[in-house]
């Protein structure tokens, strides 16, 4: 006996509604079927990104800063920062450093005094935002550091992200999912779309179940490896 010698599996859109269908016991027959569990689809992608970090989705971006300038702007598909550091010295390996940047709240970031002081940045905010298309704009998430950048050196504020998964798209379109993911994914949509189906409401208890258990175990998976070092801070009182 042979083994096929791929690892090449994956699923479609259609593939990913089908399966979800079946598991809720009816049946894809109509477009309106296939609309409603892409919109499905994608709330369940948006509950995802509640849940905690999806790995896949982390990228690494830099932003040049100008000599006093606070304010910048972040992809518009970002959630939240990671990690971050301030970036001195760029492209130049005797010269270039990354030194830290601790990220603040709004209210420590309103009781700064002189908001346009100019220095190397320490600190800065994460104004998450909307991340939506507003009738004036894209309300993109945004930065502000403080002290504004002064002209001494270049900065760039360099920072690891976790971005929205894409949209679901169109039948033939895979998703923006690894495939330890595919059996959760499928699990989630059978459960949301049971909840829109009154044949299947009888099933709603074991699919909310095996979506629960789907996502425990890929998300117990998708975590990083490396061992956590815990160093004690020593403290003296005088």
């Amino acid at each position: 006996m042979t083994t096929s010698g791929t690892a090449a599996f994956n699923l479609d859109l259609n593939d990913i509604i089908e399966e979800a269908y079946e598991r809720c016991g009816v049946e894809v027959r109509t477009g309106y079927e296939h609309r409603t569990a892409r919109r499905s689809l994608n709330l369940l992608f948006a509950d995802w990104a509640n849940r905690g970090i999806n790995l896949w989705t982390i990228e690494q971006g830099s932003i040049p800063l100008v000599q006093g300038q606070i304010t910048y702007d972040l992809p518009v598909d970002t959630v939240d920062l990671l990690e971050h550091v301030i970036r001195t010295g760029a492209g130049n390996a005797a010269t270039q450093a990354d030194l830290t940047i601790s990220r603040i709240s709004v209210s420590t970031y309103a009781t700064i005094p002189n908001k346009l002081q100019q220095a190397r940045p320490i600190q800065v905010w994460v104004n998450r935002q909307s991340g939506a298309t507003e009738p004036s704009g894209v309300n993109a998430p945004q930065i502000n550091v403080w002290p504004a950048p002064d002209g001494s050196q270049s900065y760039t504020f360099v920072y690891w992200r976790m971005r929205r998964i894409q949209d679901s798209g169109g039948g033939v379109n895979t998703q923006d999912v690894p495939f330890r993911f595919l059996t959760c994914l499928v699990s989630g949509l059978a459960y949301y779309l049971a909840l829109k189906i009154p044949e299947a409401l009888n099933r709603l208890e074991p699919l909310k179940q095996m979506y629960d258990e789907a996502w425990d175990l890929a998300a117990g998976e998708d975590r990083e490896k490396a061992p956590d070092r815990l160093v004690p801070r020593r403290m003296y009182i005088s």
